[in-house]
């Protein structure tokens, strides 16, 4: 689940991943990789379990702390289960026969319809809707067009936009954002307000005379009482 909400993949990449293909230390250069940081290889192979990479091109996804966790508490589960060999393939059968087999790409989906039925979500959470949410929240922390596209492996920015959902609390903030027409009163009063028909302490200035009929909330003087 964390390689779609949080690092962005495909489910064919997630499937598609070989042990090789993950590089976890700060620093990979023993692995003949220049790379800096905790990172995933995604590549397009012919796999046995069908999974397939939609994009063409081989790019090195970054991950966050959380994930690298995930992957030690993962790799330690396996190894109890299945030893120090097995496959190559970073996801396999651990519960379910054959085991160590490399899990298909519809058992993930099958695996989050399960997770979504014990949680008891009104609605079924999917892989696909899982990295959406990925290129939003990368885009809520601020994340650029340029950077949602090349981590959701897209070929082109405009590719993106889909993917792009507004959290509510940022659409509130650009709403907040909106200067209040009280505020850009205190700056301009002095050159479009006028004073009453009641009161002559000011005059109307010249360029005021053209505009639209005054309200008494456009008066600056009395407010409209003549005192």
């Amino acid at each position: 689940m964390l390689l779609h909400g949080r690092v962005g993949l495909r489910r064919g990449q997630v499937a598609g991943l070989r042990r090789s293909d993950c590089h976890l230390l700060p620093d990979s250069r023993a692995l003949g990789c220049d790379h800096k940081g905790p990172h995933v290889h995604v590549r397009r192979r012919d796999n046995a379990n069908r999974a397939w990479s939609k994009s063409k091109k081989e790019w090195e996804q970054p991950l966050d702390f959380l994930v690298v966790q995930a992957f030690d508490l993962y790799v330690d589960e396996r190894h109890e289960i299945l030893g120090a060999g097995g496959s190559d393939f970073l996801l396999v059968n651990l519960f379910s026969e054959p085991l160590g087999a490399p899990m298909r790409p519809d058992a993930l989906n099958e695996l989050f319809d399960r997770l979504t039925e014990r949680a008891k979500l009104a609605r079924k959470v999917g892989p696909h809707m899982a990295r959406r949410a990925f290129g939003s929240n990368v885009a809520d922390a601020g994340g650029s067009l340029d950077e949602v596209q090349a981590l959701l492996g897209q070929s082109h920015p405009e590719s993106a936009r889909p993917y792009l959902i507004p959290d509510r609390a940022r659409l509130r903030e650009a709403v907040e954002r909106v200067p209040s027409p009280r505020g850009l009163l205190g700056r301009g009063e002095q050159r479009w307000r006028r004073p009453c028909p009641r009161c002559t302490s000011r005059r109307m200035p010249a360029h005021s005379r053209s505009s639209p009929p005054w309200t008494r909330s456009s008066w600056r003087c009395c407010g409209g009482t003549g005192t």
